[in-house]
Formats: structure tokens, sequence, C-alpha cells
């Protein structure tokens, strides 16, 4: 694979270290092997997985889907895979002896449907075809492990289930798919996303009519007419379904781990490593794992048997390096990057790289530590998702967002947060998706100084050009051809395909950015993760002044919008932005782009919209332009820019932020 530092700069040898001498040290000791499941332990035999080796193998953000995979790396018995067509920021971990990898042709003999890589059509896909046109080879199946036992559920029952990442609710679901003595288990009506494998013995899993019996409210599939009132008796006779026997759910014995005791972890923020690590809190099927040395903020819950958790010793045996405690006698040296304990290994942005030299791309620096790592769906070129109205309810304590979606087959992608998309896929006459957001409680300071700077930086940024294509927001595009003359015609499409070297020569093209192109170059940003960039990234994580900021950002969003709107088109929409355009001609334009909207309409649109905009209506505004914006700086924000906002104190700043500024204005306010 490309941009690939050596496994040997991650592969240290460290055999000064010694377990038995630091459990002396800190006169504890380790969890015994008798607590860990099989697949925590040690295999049976070496890993003879090899690099570019091609398998069959579940797809960890969508589990319903078997993919065309490549062994990207191999470090000790743990193999980093690759889903061919696909950005390398989707790789993912498994350990050599995993249930969810298999040989090629195991889809095609087993029945299930293989997903291919982008490009390859689904009927017409041959391994023996794509081995050779790719240079490749599979992996033999000799390295597989083999599963024979089977369990007592079948495609198609019915059962309550815990959502594993919203843990407060038990759902509607059903058995999807059924493979040795694992299930999938899929919640009815909600996007595949959040389906989870599990065996018999699982915690999260229990029969019909569980709920009822414990006293907890069970949450009705999506679209159910009568949510509060929903009778399994009735649903079983409207699906046709039958209910999976109680006889099936063999729920295994509560964990022995006690607190304080020692092993071997995974670290979730960059899983290329494992750690030293201690067990301080237990649940009856749950522990909380703290990497030693580390602050408790990276402390994590995990199922207590997991794959990543491995008893003390695991790592020497399988040959895969033990990262020891920060600050310990014989742990590594510090990196370049400034964060403490950090040697500069792993990437906010994933496996495309092993590597950084700043906070900005670490996993544990403070600014990453709140920052929700936004990655693109996968399919989401290929499921495009438009947004409408939102409404929201409550339970108990927590308060999510449902999100009504329609889809479209567009090649456009969507941004959202990892493990927050559902979808509907029954009950409905048109294609439809909905998403839940768990709204979690976060304590934000903030000074007058940094909600005055947050509302400038808006403001100047909204001011420019909208991150949001279709939103009506001024675009000066002559303004920006002229001040930005490489970035006219270039499509999005193109840049995204661009070099680390590439993106950093644009940079540097750009008058008064020859300082932030070394910036580019030294972050390793290439094309693809160059679009990805938002407004906060440049200016509050890069550090990047405002005026070359300006210039960067804007680049970024006229690259996406020529992809979409002709130069026609962009004349039109200017033309009604331009300079010196009266109240008359906005509404003639109203009336010409609104369908079936009268006049008095359209003034009731633009009087309730722009001018006199209340609190409410002022405060879901600022939330769909203001990225990573809590709500409490949403509302001061709003406080001193809406609140007591009369009509004629209205028209007179539409006046002056709108209708007669240029982008030539605002540019020299900012020392463009």
């Amino acid at each position: 694979m490309k941009n690939k530092v050596s496994s040997t700069q991650v592969s240290v040898k460290r055999r000064s270290w010694s377990w038995q001498q630091y459990l002396n040290e800190q006169k504890t000791e380790a969890a015994p092997l008798s607590l860990f499941t099989q697949s925590q332990c040690v295999p049976s035999r070496r890993t003879g997985f090899k690099v570019g080796m091609k398998l069959e193998g579940v797809d960890p953000l969508h589990p319903s889907m078997f993919c065309v995979l490549t062994v990207a790396e191999v470090i000790g018995c743990r193999l980093r895979l690759h889903i061919d067509g696909y950005s390398e920021c989707y790789d993912f971990w498994v350990n050599s002896d995993s249930a969810d990898i298999r040989q090629t042709g195991w889809c095609k003999d087993n029945n299930h449907k293989l997903h291919p890589p982008k490009g390859h059509s689904e009927t017409a896909f041959d391994w023996q075809h794509y081995l050779q046109s790719t240079g490749s080879h599979a992996a033999p199946a000799t390295l597989f492990t083999c599963r024979t036992a089977s369990c007592g559920f079948s495609v198609g029952m019915k059962l309550e289930a815990v959502d594993r990442k919203n843990p407060g609710l038990v759902c509607v679901a059903s058995v999807a798919d059924v493979i040795d003595d694992h299930f999938l288990v899929h919640f009815d009506n909600w996007d595949d996303t959040y389906d989870y494998w599990c065996d018999s013995r699982s915690p999260y899993i229990h029969p019909v009519g569980w709920c009822e019996k414990q006293g907890r409210p069970l949450t009705a599939p999506q679209g159910h007419p009568n949510p509060e009132n929903f009778l399994w008796e009735e649903y079983l006779q409207q699906t046709g379904s039958t209910a999976a026997p109680s006889s099936a759910f063999t729920l295994r014995a509560p964990h022995g781990f006690q607190v304080n005791q020692k092993l071997e972890a995974v670290d979730r923020k960059n899983p290329m490593l494992i750690r030293v690590a201690t067990i301080t809190d237990t649940e009856d099927y749950r522990v909380k794992v703290h990497y030693d040395g580390w602050s408790q903020q990276f402390d994590v819950w995990s199922d207590s048997d997991l794959w990543d958790l491995h008893p003390m010793g695991w790592c020497q045996r399988t040959g895969h390096p033990l990262e020891p405690p920060p600050g310990s006698p014989m742990s590594p040296s510090q990196g370049v990057c400034p964060t403490r304990g950090c040697r500069g290994v792993g990437h906010i942005k994933g496996a495309k790289y092993t590597g950084h030299h700043s906070a900005f791309g670490c996993p544990y620096s403070d600014i990453n530590m709140r920052k929700e790592v936004l990655l693109p769906d996968r399919l989401g070129g290929e499921r495009v998702i438009t947004l409408v109205p939102v409404t929201m309810y409550h339970h108990g304590n927590q308060s999510d967002r449902c999100v009504q979606v329609k889809t479209e087959p567009r090649d456009q992608t969507l941004l959202l947060p990892l493990g927050k998309r559902r979808r509907q896929t029954d009950g409905l006459s048109h294609p439809t998706k909905i998403l839940r957001v768990k709204q979690e409680e976060e304590e934000c300071h903030i000074t007058p100084e940094s909600s005055l700077q947050a509302a400038l930086h808006q403001s100047v940024f909204l001011s420019a050009m909208s991150a949001q294509p279709g939103r009506d927001l001024s675009l000066c595009w002559e303004q920006h051809r002229k001040l930005l003359p490489g970035v006219s015609g270039v499509h999005a499409e193109t840049v995204r395909h661009w070099s680390v070297q590439q993106v950093s020569d644009f940079i540097e093209s750009l008058p008064g950015c020859e300082e932030q192109a070394k910036q580019f170059r030294d972050e390793q940003i290439d094309g693809r993760a160059f679009l990805l960039l938002s407004q906060r990234d440049i200016v509050r994580i890069m550090s990047i002044k405002l005026g070359p900021a300006l210039k960067i950002y804007n680049s970024i969003l006229m690259f996406k919008h020529t992809e979409d709107r002709s130069q026609s088109q962009a004349e039109d929409w200017v033309q009604w932005h331009a300079e010196d355009q009266s109240q008359s001609q906005a509404e003639d334009w109203a009336q010409s782009h609104t369908e079936d909207q009268s006049q008095s309409q359209t003034k009731d649109w633009v009087q309730s919209h722009a001018e006199d905009r209340s609190q409410s209506q002022a405060e879901d505004w600022v939330q769909s332009h203001a990225e990573d914006r809590s709500q409490s700086q949403a509302e001061d924000w709003v406080q001193s820019h809406a609140e007591d906002r009369s009509q004629s104190q209205a028209e007179d700043w539409v006046q002056s932020h709108a209708e007669d500024r240029s982008q030539s204005h605002i540019l020299s306010d900012f020392n463009f």
C-alpha cells in the first residue's frame, strides 16, 4: 500500500521492559488467563497472512455487508484490512482468527451477497478474473479458522435487543443473518449501520416480551402507527414472522475481572497500538479500561469478551509490540508530536496516515478530544441524502433528534458523525432514511472573548460563501474568479486525487499563502483531506490567519460549487445577489423560483426569515450553519446578534451586510 511507514518504525523491540518487574513495582497482579475467552487468548497457530493477499470479510461500519478485502499490514497476529476500491481511511484491524473474515469464494458458496470493489458490477464480478487483473493472489483457505458450531436462531425470527450505540434503548429487532454460531441483529426499519453480530450468550439480546416482564419501555419499529401501544402479537401477525424461542437464549455468566487487574488492550484512539492497561471499574458484562500512564479522559468501557482485550504476555507470544506506559524507564522517547506520551504514531484521520507531526493530526491532542471524527459514508456517493425538516422528542434524560431524509441516485457525499445514521427500509412509499442523533451533554466553558471570536469567525465565512451547495447565500462568483484565478474551472473530483505536493503547490499559488503551503506539506494533507477541511480546522486547529484562511476555505468551496454549477447558472445566481438590487427584484426572483408561492407568501417568508427572525428561528439557523458550536455557544451568539433587533435595525443590517457589500469589501476588511 502507498504512503506507509515501515512497520519496523512501530514495531520497536523493547526487550528491557518486563511485565513481572512492572507488577512488582505497582504492587498489583495481572488478570488471570482463565478470565479471557478463546478469541482473546493466543491463537493456536501462527498467522500465515501476507501483505497483498485477498479475502472476503464484514465491513465493520456496515455489518450486513461482505466486501472484497486486501491485507494491508501484518503485525504479530493482527491484520489491517483494506476495502478494495475505497480510501484507506476505512481500513480496520482484526485478529487473524477473527470470525469476520473468510476465504475468497466463501460468499458465493454460502449464498451470501459479496459487495465488489467500487466500479465493479455485482453480477459480473469474478474472483479469478479480479485476481489476474490486479496481479494478486487469494489468502489460502488453510489460514482461516474453521467453525462448525450452530445456534438456535433462524433468519427472520423476532427478538428484543439493546441498541449498542444508544444503550438506554431496547428495540424491536430481527435476525437478519446466521453464520455458524453467530447471527446478525437488525433493528426493524432502521439503518444497517446499527446492526451487530453476536452469539446466543450475548447480554444484549432478549426474547419477545422481556421488556414487559422487566417493566422497561420497548422501542417500536420506526413508522409503527401506534408505537406507545405496541403489541407483539399484532406485530408478529402483521409481519408473518415468529418469535425466537426462549430456549435459544443462553445468557453467559458475568465476567470475573476485578478492579486494578492488569492486561493488554488495543488503543481505541490508535488501534495499530496495544498498551499496558488496568481495569478501573466493572459491570456484569463490561469493564472500564485505563491505559497506564495516560489521563483518565482516555478510559473506555469495553465488553469483557471483546477481542481487543488480551492477557499479560499476549503481545510477546504473538510477536506484537507492546507500548509501555509513557514515562516509564523503558518507554520510547517522546517524538516530534507535542502531546505528552505520544511519539507521533497514528493519525486522527485513520490508517491513511500512519504518523503525524503536530497536535492537528494527533489522536490524543486536546483539540481532538472533543472533536468527533467525521468520516464520509463509504457508500455515500451511491446513496445521496437530502435533509428535510427536523422534529424533536425526548426519552427520559436523553434528547434525540430525528431527521427524515430522502435519497436520490446522484453522486454526492454526506458527512455524518460515525455511528449516528439510520434508515427506514419498510412501510414507506418512497426510499426514506431516519437519522437518530443522540445529543450528549458536555460542559462548555465560553468566555466573552471566545464568543466574540466565534461570532466574528462565523460571520466572515458566511458572508463569502456557503459550505452547503444550494443554500441561497451570497456568492460573488466573478470576484472570486478574479482574486483566486487558480480555482476557476477546477472540479472537486480533480482535487480529490491531488497528492500532498499538489495541494501544497496550490496553496503556495494563492496570494499571501506561501507560508501556509509548508504547513500543509508538514501535515501531509492530500486532495481528499483538503476537501474535507472545515472552517474550524483551518482557523482554529491549524491556526492560520483569517486572511489566508478565507482564501483557502473559499477555494475549497469553489471547487465543490464548480462541480454542480455551470457558469450560466452561477451568473444568474449572482445577478440576484448583485449590488443595488431592490426589494422588488428580490420578490420577482422569489416568484419565479418558488413554486406556487404567492407574492404575499414571499413577503411573509422574507420578513420571517431575514428581517424579523425570532429567537428560536435564529437558534435553528445558527445550529445548521455553525460548525462544532455547542448549544450554549449558539445561544450566546444568537443573543448578541438576534435578540431585541427591531425592524429598522434588521433593515440596516441587511443593507450593510448583504445588499451593498461586494466580495472585495469583505476581503479588504480582513486584509485579504
